[in-house]
């Protein structure tokens, strides 16, 4: 059976023999979930540090540093906002499928708007996010920025979209596109970061498809369907797996020292 997983801040410098008392809402969890003692658990911080370790009401106590895999390339995904229905449903999806940073962004015509609520829908967006890493049992959770409103911030949040010699690759999703996803993804070879930029329902603006043109992007067309914006993510997010080597890494492995 597949470890569980819990995500809390450790102590620096943990070492194996050391012992990690859950608290807050993962004590709480690890009482829903009936964990029996001995039963072995990983406990990461959610960014670089995670431990294997037997379970007890006492504590989780270390038997291993595990050293975290990082994905090659990272994937950032700038989703335009989805309806309120569906915008939980598209964090899930794409932090199951992987996505390593979630840039929400106000799109022209996007139908939500955040306005004044933004504090309390980025919370949600979090939340889901954490809740999502949980489930899917990753020890690293991604990253959510906060709400890009001009796409020429965008090489702000991702550096690697700037200077004379990129590091990322961009691409948009555009269903009439000329592109092709696969031939997008497989340039992109070598690159530290891909960034995928998926528009509403009602599409990418044409003032806006051409400011990320500007900015070095592609359009490309995903497949023969045409997907909602909650699902492509994910989608595309699978495809670029099968196409590149992050699905090679499986597990975190062990470490004699804790990072």
């Amino acid at each position: 059976m597949t470890e569980s997983v819990f995500i809390q801040p450790l102590p620096e410098g943990i070492a194996v023999g050391d012992s990690v008392q859950l608290t807050g809402a993962e004590a709480r969890h690890s009482q829903v979930k009936r964990i029996a003692d001995g039963e072995s658990v990983i406990v990461s911080d959610g960014a670089a540090t995670a431990v294997r370790g037997a379970f007890s009401a006492a504590g989780v106590q270390v038997t291993e540093l595990l050293e975290l895999p990082q994905p090659t390339p990272r994937v950032t995904i700038v989703q335009a906002l989805p309806k309120s229905d569906r915008s939980e449903l598209a964090v899930d999806l794409m932090v199951q499928a992987g996505a390593d940073r979630i840039i929400p962004w106000a799109a022209s015509r996007c139908i939500a708007r955040w306005d004044k609520k933004e504090d309390k829908a980025l919370a949600r967006w979090e939340k889901t996010a954490f809740a999502a890493t949980k489930q899917s049992r990753r020890l690293v959770l991604p990253e959510i920025t906060g709400l890009l409103r001009n796409l020429t911030d965008l090489p702000e949040l991702v550096p690697g979209l700037a200077g004379p010699q990129p590091t990322a690759r961009l691409g948009m999703l555009h269903e009439d596109a000329r592109g092709n996803f696969r031939s997008f993804v497989e340039s992109a070879a070598g690159v530290e970061d891909i960034v995928l930029v998926i528009g509403p329902e009602g599409g990418i603006a044409p003032d806006e498809l051409a400011t990320l043109e500007e900015l070095g992007g592609h359009a490309v067309v995903l497949g023969p369907e045409v997907l909602r914006t909650a699902t492509a993510g994910a989608v595309a997010l699978g495809a670029i797996g099968g196409l590149t080597g992050r699905w090679a890494r499986l597990a975190p492995s062990r470490t004699d020292r804790a990072r």
